[in-house]
């Protein structure tokens, strides 16, 4: 059964969270065909104030967002570039020189009054101010000097799904037009996303030998890192399966330790130099026994207990995350529906998180 007929089921439990990761081919699109010249100007402009250095500024699934761009802007910009503590400015009252500085706020809502506060400090700091949300109305984009709309549609579901990848393919777009890119390698994006998305039930069958899981690890590195700690995130907050995510380097120093035959370990295996960085972690975890998952190219997910193949085969390996997370994000939906939960209705969580 395929994502687009499981969204249908007006019965089904999750449904709004399974519609809605059904969308994301359809919103990739939309990013591609109506975003990107908007995405092409905000760049362009920034470009020409040449800031020296870059802050990032999120929360929640727009926290791994941001850490995705940090690798785009790094590698690909060679741009210093830092993840902010929003504490220093909203709690502490610091008063940094940000003067040439861009800062980027991501947020689905635009909603949060830290996220609002940081960035209306850092402006008066002399920043740059970036805000990238899916709500161009938003207190976060009416501070921000300039803004960028993911174009994700309004999204109903408390696990952010649609937004996420929305989030990445706009970030991806704004670091091309940054370094006067054109943005191709995203071109393959939907009719991939909308390959993976068609085979739920290899991830339904996957959901069947993890849903008694008492705890999982999460692995990668380089691009796909902010895949795993985004999977971690999506597990926990629907099926309340404790997750951690950690880069494979981290994980020889010290957690490594933990690792054993029963709790599964998924590692995201980007095609490219991340994937092979992770290669003598998955030897270690091999080695150490583990159930292990693979995220990834076809040649390791054999190699694995268990896994899923994706179709990356010259695909860019800077956008591969994009497609990395979905099968995880049905994973996380597949476990949880399987546990007899409802991913739609996470206990003790609100769709917009209002932190100070």
């Amino acid at each position: 059964m395929s994502a687009t007929t499981t969204a249908q089921r007006s019965d089904q439990p999750g449904r709004i969270m399974s519609g809605e990761m059904a969308e994301q081919p359809a919103v990739l699109r939309r990013i591609l065909d109506q975003g990107a010249p908007r995405i092409r100007e905000v760049a362009e402009r920034i470009a020409a104030r040449n800031p020296r250095f870059v802050l990032l500024t999120a929360r929640g699934t727009s926290d791994n967002a941001a850490l995705y761009a940090k690798y785009l802007l790094e590698v690909l910009l060679g741009k210093p570039c830092g993840l902010t503590s929003m504490s220093t400015t909203t709690a502490y009252g610091a008063q940094p020189d940000l003067t040439d500085v861009l800062v980027i706020t991501v947020s689905q809502s635009g909603g949060s009054p830290d996220l609002v506060a940081s960035t209306e400090a850092a402006r008066a700091a002399g920043a740059i101010t970036l805000a990238v949300t899916n709500n161009a109305d938003s207190p976060l984009a009416a501070v921000s000097e300039f803004h960028i709309d993911v174009l994700a549609g309004p999204e109903k579901a408390l696990p952010a799904t649609k937004t996420y990848t929305a989030e990445l393919l706009a970030l991806y777009l704004f670091v091309e037009g940054l370094r006067g890119g054109d943005g191709a390698a995203a071109k393959v994006l939907p009719d991939l996303a909308q390959q993976i998305l068609d085979r739920q039930d290899e991830v339904r069958q996957l959901a069947a030998r993890y849903r008694f899981a008492e705890r999982m690890v999460l692995t990668s590195r380089g691009y796909g890192y902010p895949t795993a700690k985004e999977a971690a995130l999506k597990l926990m907050e629907t099926s309340y399966i404790p997750a951690l995510s950690y880069s494979g380097a981290d994980l020889l120093h010290g957690p490594l330790a933990m690792v054993d035959n029963i709790s599964p370990v998924i590692a995201i295996v980007t095609e490219g130099k991340g994937g092979q960085a992770l290669r003598p972690v998955l030897e270690r975890l091999l080695g150490r026994g583990a159930d292990l998952v693979v995220i990834g190219s076809a040649s390791e997910v054999e190699r694995a207990s268990a896994g899923f193949a994706l179709p990356t085969d010259g695909v860019a390996e800077e956008v591969q995350p994009i497609l990395e997370i979905l099968p995880l994000q049905m994973l996380a939906y597949e476990v949880t529906i399987a546990r007899g939960q409802d991913p739609d209705a996470p206990r003790a969580l609100a769709k917009v998180t209002e932190t100070r």
